[in-house]
């Protein structure tokens, strides 16, 4: 389902020219360089470029009553708390599905039996390379957390119609989660979920 390059890449399509890049700033996560070009209208200017060196991961996990996990962390650089799927970074030499069961495992302690992708995205195209594989996952068994030294997190469940909510009206506003809750969404509406995920919120409803 997810498109595995997020989009055409199809380089005869680009109308710019890169005539010089300077490295200005780098960190572990990150690297900002400054590219003089020529524009697509072949005048010169500048670009701020964001590369990540890892790529983005979140995934939805389903329990079986139809519930799904959120994790509450504050987040540093636009300084608002924010209730997400499980995310973190993955390692764009590793498959992302094995990044995302790393992360899942590591913020929830969940693990799970079925894998879905739910999209591939660009996020911020305009000023970084920063790219997101998104999941959704059902069977879960429950473990320990193991979260890194720097995330201080809290965990909620809800059902996966109050998690659509919380996206409809602004509760939620982390781009990962909105794209994979809505992504799931239009699956539910569409009927092309996986059969076992499908019977899943079936029986949930039901119960409901």
């Amino acid at each position: 389902m997810a498109n595995g390059d997020g989009g055409n890449c199809d380089r005869s399509l680009n109308r710019w020219t890169t005539l010089k890049i300077k490295p200005v700033y780098e960190n572990p996560w990150i690297k900002v360089d400054e590219h003089d070009v020529l524009t697509p209208a072949g005048t010169p200017g500048i670009y701020g470029v964001v590369t990540y060196k890892n790529l983005a991961i979140g995934v939805v996990p389903i329990d079986d009553r139809g519930r799904i996990t959120l994790v509450g962390q504050y987040r540093y650089a636009p300084g608002v708390y924010s209730w997400e799927i499980p995310e973190g970074g993955g390692d764009p030499q590793v498959p992302p599905i094995l990044s995302a069961q790393r992360e899942l495992r590591e913020e929830t302690g969940l693990e799970a039996a079925h894998w879905h992708d739910l999209l591939t995205m660009h996020l911020s195209n305009s000023v970084s390379t920063e790219t997101a594989h998104l999941f959704v996952a059902w069977g879960l068994t429950e473990g320990k957390a193991e979260p890194e030294e720097t995330e201080d997190l809290a965990l909620r469940t809800v059902p996966l119609e109050e998690a659509f909510a919380m996206v409809a009206d602004g509760r939620i506003t982390d781009s990962l989660t909105v794209a994979a809750l809505l992504r799931l969404q239009v699956m539910v509406l569409s009927r092309t979920l996986p059969a076992g995920l499908a019977e899943i919120l079936r029986q949930a409803e039901a119960v409901g």
